[in-house]
């Protein structure tokens, strides 16, 4: 197989990963509902919690963390060294869970897809993110707040973590970081209107 099909194919194949939408599967096969015509009408882990409750909202985030890791993962699977290949496979893989195919390109708000792509490429700077998210969703009681703010503090961490932790993150991975939590941010709009 040619070097273009390959990364062609295992591109298409992130898209379709990032596009398998857990909640709405979840809601279909617990209570026959469409996820997306209950609670925030989004399909993400938050909204599989708030209609579903922990016991369909845990495999539904342990799932769409998943997706984003193996997007990553693939590649180097695939033996395709090439780490901007990576960083687009990541990136559709997000978008596919954001628009999926398989929904009429409608689907989540992309945190726990970024969140697992980020845990292949830089598991530490997902680690204070994280702990970001917690202090803000204690401080707060706002999901949608502490998502917004653990995006907004990717690109730092990464940055920081890369300077003071003696890392080799590669530019572009810190610029992926940058426009994955813009994308998170403007998905939650709605939340911000």
């Amino acid at each position: 197989m040619g070097y273009f099909l390959k990364a062609f194919l295992l591109i298409a194949g992130c898209y379709l990963l990032g596009s398998i939408p857990s909640s709405y599967i979840m809601g279909r096969l617990l209570k026959g509902i469409d996820l997306r015509e209950h609670g925030s009408g989004n399909l993400g882990a938050a909204n599989t919690f708030r209609v579903l409750g922990a016991r369909a909202a845990v495999p539904v985030l342990l799932f769409d963390v998943g997706k984003g890791f193996l997007a990553v993962k693939l590649f180097s699977m695939a033996g395709v060294d090439s780490i901007e290949l990576t960083l687009v496979g990541a990136l559709v893989a997000i978008l596919g869970h954001n628009y999926s195919v398989f929904v009429r390109f409608s689907g989540g708000k992309g945190v726990g897809t970024t969140s697992g792509a980020f845990l292949a490429m830089s598991p530490l700077s997902v680690g204070i993110c994280f702990l970001v998210w917690l202090v803000m969703l204690l401080s707060f009681r706002i999901v949608s707040v502490a998502s917004m703010a653990a995006a907004a503090a990717l690109p730092v961490t990464i940055i920081l973590t890369n300077r003071f932790a003696g890392g080799d993150t590669h530019a572009y991975v810190i610029v992926l970081s940058i426009v994955v939590a813009l994308l998170v941010i403007y998905k939650h709009r709605p939340n911000i209107h």
